[in-house]
């Protein structure tokens, strides 16, 4: 059923009118043309399409916009405003992507666990990260951005 939704996203409310089952994911890119969250999988196997919801990283794809009233969104697109978040500028410096299809939702999972663990051990980075699929490989580099990042 095709109803009107008030959303926060990135700190702005955003109005949209669509149905009610439609993934956040479709509405993010295709009502709201904010193409930085990707799809991957569709099933919330490979973290591309991972945002924050209320600072927690969730899978979009598996988000029906009617369950986010009331919720505080924020996307890559909004992570910083300048693209300079420490994870960021993290990925940069080792220079982690290579296709960067998969990166945008890699660096949401790395921003939330940092948010949440600010010293992460290996361990814990591997354990957080599992589930954020990369095609490319690039694991190790990834691993070694979240670990400067958190030195920062």
């Amino acid at each position: 059923m095709i109803k009107k939704f008030s959303l926060k996203i990135n700190k702005k409310v955003q109005n949209v009118q669509v149905d009610e089952n439609m993934p956040l994911l479709w509405v993010l890119r295709d009502v709201l043309e904010m193409p930085g969250t990707k799809y991957g999988c569709g099933v919330g196997s490979c973290g591309a399409c991972t945002v924050h919801l209320n600072g927690q990283a969730v899978r979009s794809c598996q988000l029906p916009v009617s369950a986010l009233a009331g919720q505080e969104i924020t996307t890559i697109e909004g992570l910083a405003a300048k693209g300079d978040h420490p994870v960021q500028k993290a990925w940069l410096d080792v220079d982690v992507a290579q296709c960067g299809y998969c990166q945008s939702g890699q660096i949401m999972s790395a921003a939330a666990l940092l948010k949440n663990n600010p010293n992460p051990t290996e361990e814990d980075i591997e354990n957080y990260m599992t589930g954020n699929i990369c095609r490319c490989g690039t694991y190790t580099r990834i691993k070694k951005a979240i670990q400067l990042a958190a030195s920062k």
